[in-house]
């Protein structure tokens, strides 16, 4: 197979174009540029059923959960930091659904920003609600260095330190079951988890790499999909 098919979760906003003005099915057109740059099939997936995910999922040869909104707090038992955004509920439900059924069928799978601290939290994991220095202007990217873990997935990835596209104010606290880190920033946060074992491919990192020009996080998943897929 030359281009696996690849789905990338969605959210719902209002939106504007042309004459309209409408609820959408939203997701940065980076997201599916980056995949079609690494040799994949861009699969766009609104939130939908959570009960449908294991459906979409068995369609799939992987899955980019993308950044987006906070977490609601309450999915990993803690109360709202008042510098905490409102819960996106329905997104939250659908792509906890879409991780627990890739784990499960071993579907790889590639977390990004939001999408790392989801897989934290289905693995049982908790957050750091709020932090500084992550994060540049409002709607602006800002840019700092992460270190990869050597011998890891991602350290075999990215061999070196490399400067990141990088917007949050959240982060990961308690990791969560199996998880290991695999790059940190320079002043401890964690930066990179990966699930190694009998899970293939599952890897999250806390940057926005469909924001800058490096595809080779987003060609290790692509691999991973062809060679998942040959074998279906």
């Amino acid at each position: 197979m030359s281009q696996p098919l690849i789905g990338i979760s969605t959210y719902q906003e209002e939106a504007r174009w042309g004459v309209w003005t409408l609820p959408a099915a939203l997701v940065p057109a980076g997201y599916p540029k980056l995949v079609q740059r690494a040799g994949g099939l861009a699969a766009l997936l609104p939130p939908d059923d959570p009960a449908a995910a294991a459906a979409a999922v068995a369609r799939l040869d992987g899955l980019v959960i993308a950044g987006g909104a906070d977490v609601q707090p309450a999915r990993y038992g803690a109360e709202p930091h008042p510098r905490t955004g409102p819960p996106a509920l329905d997104r939250d439900a659908w792509e906890l659904a879409l991780i627990e059924a890739a784990l499960a069928g071993g579907v790889p799978l590639l977390g990004i920003c939001r999408g790392l601290q989801l897989l934290n939290v289905v693995l049982g994991g908790t957050l750091v609600q709020h932090l500084d220095g992550h994060a540049g202007a409002p709607g602006v990217f800002d840019r700092h260095d992460i270190k990869p873990v050597p011998g890891t997935l991602l350290g075999r990835t990215l061999p070196e330190p490399v400067s990141v596209p990088t917007y949050h104010h959240q982060a990961v606290d308690r990791i969560g079951r199996g998880l290991v880190p695999s790059a940190y920033a320079e002043d401890g946060t964690i930066e990179a988890l990966e699930l190694p074992g009998a899970y293939g491919f599952t890897l999250a990192v806390q940057w926005h790499p469909e924001a800058g020009e490096d595809t080779r996080v987003m060609d290790a998943l692509v691999t991973a999909a062809r060679e998942a897929a040959a074998v279906k």
